[in-house]
């Protein structure tokens, strides 16, 4: 189990909206327990742990956002013993990543993580894999976002269509349901749909 606790207002930035930036973070499990808090450096600006076993030893990790008072987000992997391993900071204060799910995206057999880097400003769709205790970048692509500021949920999800997942996202004006796969280490999009609200990456013919 993971959760986040101590809301705070130290970091102020609310692209989640109000009552989303947390100072702890609690993980409880049969490979280990914690709660981090360092709130002079850093928050958790984030809904909630996403917990899946990204190496296959058979316990789930729990990957969270982390913002740094002074370089913007990044995306974390904790276990009970720690931090496992984390992408860069954006670098810049008050820029956020939305992380959109994480899957065997190109049938390998290992998972990759999928997230929107900066989606309301550089709407950069990035892919990384954990290799040890490193999140190795595999892929990008430019144009699509999963969230609009202000607003408490992510939007999208990782789909399976036409039997591959495939992680489905807006567009950059969010106009259109955009469906991106990966394969070979090259990310391909193609219009699925039309965005008609949060809904719209629930009823998409031909993805479950």
């Amino acid at each position: 189990m993971a959760t986040f606790s101590v809301a705070t207002a130290s970091y102020g930035h609310g692209a989640l909206g109000p009552g989303h930036e947390w100072a702890r973070l609690n993980i409880q499990g049969d490979a280990g327990s914690l709660s981090f808090q360092d709130e002079r450096a850093l928050v958790f600006e984030d809904i909630a742990p996403r917990l899946i076993d990204l190496d296959g030893d058979g316990d789930n990790e729990a990957m969270v956002v982390e913002s740094s008072q002074t370089q913007g987000s990044r995306l974390a992997i904790w276990t009970g013993e720690g931090r496992l391993a984390a992408t860069a900071f954006i670098g810049n204060r008050h820029r956020w990543l939305a992380p959109a799910g994480a899957a065997d995206l190109d049938g390998d057999g290992r998972i990759e993580i999928a997230y929107v880097e900066t989606p309301h400003l550089g709407r950069v769709l990035k892919i990384a894999r954990l290799e040890g205790d490193r999140l190795v970048r595999v892929a990008e692509a430019r144009g699509l976002t999963n969230h609009r500021f202000g607003e408490p949920v992510i939007e999208g999800r990782i789909a399976i269509c036409a039997g591959r997942p495939t992680i489905l996202t807006a567009n950059a004006d969010w106009t259109r349901i955009v469906g991106t796969t990966l394969a070979k280490g090259k990310l391909a999009g193609r219009d699925l749909a039309a965005y008609m609200g949060p809904a719209s990456f629930d009823r998409i013919t031909g993805c479950d």
